[in-house]
Order: C-alpha cells, then structure tokens, then sequence
C-alpha cells in the first residue's frame, strides 16, 4: 500500500486530504511543520510527500531542500501563492508537481495517481550512450561509473526523451508527456529542467541538442 506523508499547518486540509487519500487505498501520516516532515521522512519511507508551502518553524521551500538531501521521494507542494516565481523555483528544488489552493482533492489525488503510476511504468532496461548509463527500471543514471544526482523529474524527462531520441520535441509536448496532465504555465519550466539535467550529465550534456524555435532532442 502507498504511503503518503501530508505536510501543512492547516488541521482541516490535512483531514480533507487524509479522508481522499484514505479512499483512495493510501497510508497516511501526517505532519504540521516542516520540522515534523523531516523527522519523518528520516524515519519513515514514503511513496509521495505533499507539502505546503508557507509554514511555521520551517517553510515548504526549505523543508523540500532538506528532504532531497536525505531521501529521494517525490514531492508534490501545494501553496496559495500562484507567482510563477514560485513554481519555477519549487520545480528548480527538484519538486515533482505544483498545486494552488484551493485545489480540488479529487484533482490532488488523480495526480498522486500520475506521480506513483510513473515509477512503475518504465521497462527493464540499461540504456548506454558513451560514458552514460541509464537505468530504467532502477531510474538511476551513471555518469562515467559515478551516480548522477538527479531529481525524479530530471529522470522522467530524460527517460522521455531517450525514449524518443533524435526526434525533435517541442516543450509543449514535453509538458504535457512528462508532466503527464496539460500543463498551464510558462514552458520555460522545460528550460529550467534541461539546464538542470545538462549540468548533472556533465560531459555528456551535448546529447541534448536544442532544436531552435521548438524544443529539445536526446541526441544518440
């Protein structure tokens, strides 16, 4: 059964998305801070942490920081502010999806749904392209015999796109593939993401070739 740790300081959301997720054929812990969420992702394994942004003691943003840098879970944010600052910089931390307040809790849990059903879907298969090695079913990448420290949307977009390497995607289609859901925002989130995933392939960052007025191809 999944397990998922709900993060906000608000009781009544953390109620309304316990009774959804629990419907739903979730495990649910909860947390009121973001102190509380690092202590229990440190003891705890979790499928998905969804996370609030503005929080006493120790905000979303930051939480989301420290999480990455003790376990790899992805992280949905949920946050009343609807700045495209903010999204842009929640995605630059390694966040998996982005949700307004007020949400619907039937739409937050179609996109658990989303984020669960992608670590699942990808074949058995250990891709190599020179020094790059890619694992599919393991979602790990190794650059030159050494881990890559990608977030789990850096390997969904890479994965994507070696899927359909040397054709040329446009960032609205890389959207909505490797978001999964038609995805209403500035694509320039793509560009924050290749830059991200060129900088972590290091020498091997020219296989994503920029296709001029369009988009992005994984070059073999």
């Amino acid at each position: 059964m999944p397990k998922i740790l709900i993060v906000d300081d608000e009781e009544k959301i953390r109620e309304v998305v316990r009774e959804y997720a629990i419907l739903n054929g979730y495990e649910v812990d909860e947390a009121g801070d973001g102190l509380e969420a690092l202590d229990k992702v440190s003891a705890n394994d979790y499928d998905v942490v969804i996370l609030d942004v503005m929080m006493p003691k120790l905000d979303g943003f930051s939480a989301c920081k420290q999480i990455k840098k003790i376990k790899s879970v992805p992280i949905i944010m949920l946050s009343a502010r609807q700045e495209e600052y903010d999204k842009l910089f929640g995605f630059e931390l390694g966040v998996d999806d982005y949700v307004v307040k007020p949400f619907s809790p039937k739409e937050l849990m179609a996109r658990i749904k989303v984020i669960l059903d992608r670590g699942k879907s990808h074949g058995s298969q250990v891709l190599k392209f020179d020094g790059l090695s890619i694992d599919a079913e393991g979602r790990s990448v190794m650059v030159d015999g050494q881990k890559a420290d990608l977030t789990p949307k850096e390997i969904d977009l890479l994965l994507y796109m070696v899927k359909n390497k040397n054709i040329a995607l446009s960032r609205t289609k890389l959207l909505e593939e490797v978001w999964d859901y038609d995805y209403f925002g500035d694509d320039r989130t793509v560009d924050t993401h290749i830059k991200m995933l060129r900088h972590n392939l290091g020498p091997y960052r020219d296989h994503i070739v920029t296709v001029r007025g369009m988009g992005y191809k994984f070059e073999a």
